[in-house]
């Protein structure tokens, strides 16, 4: 069991030196030259088979500026995955045929994107914006129109519109299958 431990403590050190070091741009001569432990020490522990002495995990913490359980942790994963249904989604327009998901678990000042499907039929109605938005609206499957300011524009998959965000728009389904677009929001500074 200790031994399993100290293996597994070994790995944990050896990726999270490799990516520090990668990440901060300095080959193991460098870190050696920072840490002040010999090149040598540095392969080792990189390699999984050193076995560090507390002095040696104090100049690594020191150089790097973090504590000692965060360089024997485990990785941390520079990912996350949000299954499908995780993240919110609203059902919205007439006959409840619109869904609208966001695709932005951690929120951008000023942005909003979303994925829109649209079942035949089924229309909503944009929410006109502060004066300097922009919208942008992407037909990635079926059909969708978009209607702004009396206008109408028909988008197929792949169609991609640009339009200031402060007028009156609607985007509708008029086709026989389910329609989806993706729409992106730059707000104006202050406005939403």
């Amino acid at each position: 069991m200790k031994d399993d431990l100290t293996k597994t403590w070994a790995g944990h050190l050896a990726e999270n030196l490799r990516r520090l070091r990668q990440r901060r741009d300095l080959t193991q001569e460098g870190l050696a030259r920072l840490t002040e432990l010999p090149r040598s020490t540095i392969a080792n522990l990189e390699s999984g088979s050193g076995n560090p002495t507390l002095s040696v995990l104090g100049q690594l913490s020191l150089a790097l500026q973090l504590p000692i359980p965060e360089l024997l942790s485990a990785p941390k994963v520079r990912c996350e995955l949000f299954p499908k249904g995780s993240l919110p989604t609203i059902t919205r327009g007439r006959g409840g045929g619109v869904s609208i998901a966001k695709l932005l678990p951690h929120p951008l000042p000023g942005m909003e994107i979303d994925r829109i499907e649209l079942t035949p039929g089924s229309s909503l109605s944009g929410v006109p914006h502060r004066s300097g938005t922009h919208e942008y609206l992407c037909c990635e499957k079926g059909k969708l129109t978009l209607r702004v300011a009396g206008s109408s524009f028909q988008l197929g998959s792949g169609d991609v519109a640009a339009f200031a965000g402060d007028q009156k728009h609607a985007y509708q389904n008029e086709g026989r299958s389910l329609a989806v677009g993706f729409s992106v929001v730059t707000l104006s500074p202050g406005g939403a």
